[in-house]
């Protein structure tokens, strides 16, 4: 909208302005003075983001000591997703493109590795990392009682930057997305959201440690595991009971 309104007229204090094609009731001065004010204060703004992209990207050069091979297609470019190819300087920094990971943006991706870098070898295990980033469970038992299950509270960077990325995967259409919906239709939006979050830790995780690439397996595969495990579930319970189950034929 600023960027419509004649840099004239902001400056020799035109009696009306126009705006998106049509002209508006008629400013004073000082309204002018506060219009230019805040296009000055924008562009400048603007500048200061270029120049923070810039440095990101001179500082992730050296950092590239891999040479990966990036398939398929990037993700959508976001409004806060810098300038330059961070998705190629990202990948060969780690070594693999964490960016195939459905729910996770460049942006995602950068706040984790300038939090842990690539380097996992300081976590014994996955189990381990986890709970570095106060995704598991909490153990507060009193003679054999759970007291609580909750996890910590926690100001990790990586954490919430995971707990956002689960967030965006409610109306994706895959694996992950579908894992999350089943989830919310069992416990509320909070709790399946940390145990997304935690798988997202998971895939993070080994992805960095075994240099794995990730393979979305899609909604449709998911929903028919799904499937054949509640069915497998359903015939122990049904022998165990003594009963056999015997599907019905499909009619076409």
């Amino acid at each position: 909208m600023l960027r419509e309104c004649a840099p004239d007229d902001v400056q020799a204090g035109g009696a009306s302005v126009v705006v998106r094609g049509r002209e508006s009731r008629p400013h004073g001065k000082e309204h002018l003075f506060v219009l230019g004010q805040a296009l000055a204060m924008f562009d400048n703004l603007a500048q200061r983001v270029l120049e923070c992209d810039a440095k990101i990207e001179a500082l992730l050069i050296p950092l590239g000591r891999h040479d990966v091979e990036l398939t398929g297609p990037g993700k959508r470019c976001g409004k806060n997703t810098p300038q330059f190819d961070a998705r190629t300087a990202l990948a060969r920094w780690a070594g693999v493109d964490l960016t195939r990971i459905n729910g996770l943006s460049v942006t995602t991706v950068m706040t984790i590795l300038s939090e842990i870098g690539p380097d996992l070898s300081r976590f014994a295990n996955v189990k381990h990392f986890c709970s570095w980033l106060g995704l598991c469970p909490g153990t507060k038992i009193s003679g054999g009682k759970v007291l609580s299950a909750r996890t910590r509270r926690s100001a990790n960077r990586v954490r919430q930057a995971l707990k956002l990325a689960a967030m965006s995967l409610s109306r994706n259409d895959s694996a992950l997305g579908a894992f999350y919906r089943r989830l919310c239709a069992r416990m509320d939006k909070p709790r399946a959201n940390t145990a997304v979050a935690h798988k997202l830790a998971r895939m993070v995780y080994f992805m960095l440690t075994r240099g794995e690439a990730f393979v979305d397996q899609g909604q449709h595969r998911y929903e028919e595991q799904q499937r054949e495990r509640s069915i497998a579930a359903l015939r122990r319970r049904a022998s165990a009971l003594g009963f056999e189950i015997t599907p019905t034929a499909q009619t076409p």
